[in-house]
């Protein structure tokens, strides 16, 4: 049982670090940008990182993005769970663009991807679809998202035991086409 405690947590641990360069592209400044085809990916471990302890309502990751080509995005929460009926958000999940935009939903599983890559049983892929903003302009934006399931496990050191049954993965924007 600790041997795959471990390993789950190796598994995590460098499913993330692998993903943060397949999720965005930086451009010179080391901001993230858009893929080609209009996605923004932001990873939790690229994000500014905020875990409260006390009331872990209130744990926060903040992204920096550039956005190359103007128009409507959906928003996607993707997390890690055990359980895919329910992802046990007992919060709605807020999503702040620019402090301008609001999101707030309670994230169900739209999407399960069942093999998806970096993510080991007793775990799956949750994918919920949060709404959409529109984004009138090219240039230089900031998302934050304020989650209970926002748990950044590599940074605070939990042991497989502490692992939650859900945890935020990552945030995606995708163009919307009419």
């Amino acid at each position: 049982m600790r041997k795959s405690a471990i390993v789950l947590f190796l598994f995590i641990f460098l499913w993330s670090c692998g993903n943060s360069g397949r999720n965005a592209s930086a451009d010179n400044s080391g901001k993230i940008t858009q893929r080609e085809d209009g996605t923004i990916a932001l990873n939790i471990e690229s994000a500014a990182f905020y875990q409260n302890n006390n009331d872990p309502s209130l744990n926060t990751a903040e992204w920096n993005f550039v956005v190359l080509k103007p128009g409507r995005y959906g928003v996607w929460l993707s997390s890690a769970t055990r359980d895919t009926m329910n992802l046990g958000y007992h919060n709605k999940v807020r999503i702040d663009l620019n402090n301008d935009e609001r999101l707030e939903a309670k994230p169900v599983g739209d999407k399960i991807i069942a093999d998806a890559a970096g993510i080991q049983k007793p775990y799956y892929r949750a994918d919920s679809y949060m709404g959409s903003f529109y984004i009138q302009s090219p240039g230089e934006y900031s998302i934050q998202v304020i989650s209970e399931k926002i748990i950044n496990s590599v940074r605070s050191g939990l042991h497989h035991s502490e692992m939650p049954g859900t945890m935020l993965l990552s945030v995606f924007l995708t163009p919307v086409t009419r």
